[in-house]
């Protein structure tokens, strides 16, 4: 019973195999000469925008053109193994393992069927080989391992990567030529050549920068533990700002010649050590109070000599008005 069945499954797999591999030879067929007339067409748009001096338009359809074109060529090498496959199938219903001359068209094929969506008996194909040789050989021709036997011609023709500049250089003097177009090709050239570290210097310079800042923030962040009652020397820095800001003469002194002593402490959290911050600021309040006090001390003596100047000037005032009047 077991033998009848190897012998129906096999015939099964030979007629639908011959079945599919046909429709696709055709279907490719009409696909090549469709795609034959729209290449033709498209390069011939190229030509009119070279003409017309619009080159910047004829970079960006070129690539479209090139990725027709490497369609096209591998539509043509499937058709070439589907063909070769067609004309063995009763060697691969003989055999429980893929021949190895066999194996190159077979691995391509199964390679190729999710890629090329216009042929979808190519899919119909893979799935009749997932059957015969089980999903470990299809899924590594799908995924390209070492041992795949894939065409190197249809994964290149087939890859999504963008053309290089070369290329697309290499198919507009093609199109140039083809239709009698002079074109000087120096300024394409130009921006074919340019890296693209030159077009995006000005993200990098703001990144680095940005880089750059961060990096000195992180290390003037750093701060003491609390445990020992020290203040961060942010806080201190910016109290001492504000104090800077609102209090008048002598005080603003007072606040600058705190700060100058606060500036040490920080230089040593960026060198890392905390043991001296830690002893800087316990010493540090009984310095700060008393400058305090000298600060007060001179602020409230600017203050009264500034009365005394004020009623100086009132003086003087008001005796030249009394000399005005008796004259």
């Amino acid at each position: 019973m077991s033998l009848l069945n190897q012998l129906f499954n096999r015939g099964v797999f030979g007629a639908k195999c011959k079945t599919c591999l046909s429709l696709a030879i055709s279907r490719i067929k009409l696909l090549q000469n469709k795609r034959d007339l729209q290449l033709k067409h498209m390069r011939k748009e190229i030509a009119q925008f070279l003409q017309a001096g619009q080159e910047p338009i004829a970079r960006i359809r070129v690539e479209h053109i090139i990725r027709e074109q490497n369609i096209w060529a591998a539509y043509e090498i499937l058709e070439l193994f589907c063909e070769f496959v067609l004309a063995r199938v009763p060697i691969l219903e003989s055999q429980k393992e893929c021949p190895s001359e066999l194996r190159e068209a077979v691995a391509s094929i199964i390679f190729a069927a999710p890629r090329c969506s216009d042929v979808p008996d190519l899919l119909q194909i893979k799935n009749l080989f997932s059957t015969k040789y089980g999903k470990e050989f299809v899924t590594a021709a799908s995924e390209l391992r070492p041992d795949s036997s894939v065409n190197r011609a249809i994964i290149e023709k087939l890859s999504v990567s963008a053309p290089s500049g070369e290329i697309r250089l290499k198919v507009l003097k093609e199109i140039a030529q083809e239709h009698s177009v002079e074109w000087d090709s120096s300024s394409t050239e130009a921006e074919f050549s340019k890296k693209h570290e030159d077009l995006l210097a000005g993200s990098k310079q703001v990144c680095a920068e940005a880089a750059v800042s961060q990096s000195i923030i992180r290390q003037a962040s750093i701060k003491p533990s609390p445990s020992n009652g020290a203040k961060p020397v942010l806080l201190t820095n910016a109290k001492q700002a504000s104090q800077h800001q609102q209090a008048p003469g002598p005080v603003s002194k007072a606040a600058l010649l705190t700060s100058s002593e606060i500036e040490p402490s920080a230089k040593n959290c960026t060198a890392g050590s905390v043991s001296d911050i830690k002893t800087e600021t316990t010493s540090r309040p009984s310095d700060v109070l008393e400058r305090a006090r000298a600060a007060i001390a001179s602020a409230e003596c600017a203050i009264a000599a500034a009365r005394a100047a004020a009623e100086l000037v009132n003086v003087k005032f008001g005796s030249m008005k009394l000399e005005g009047t008796s004259s």
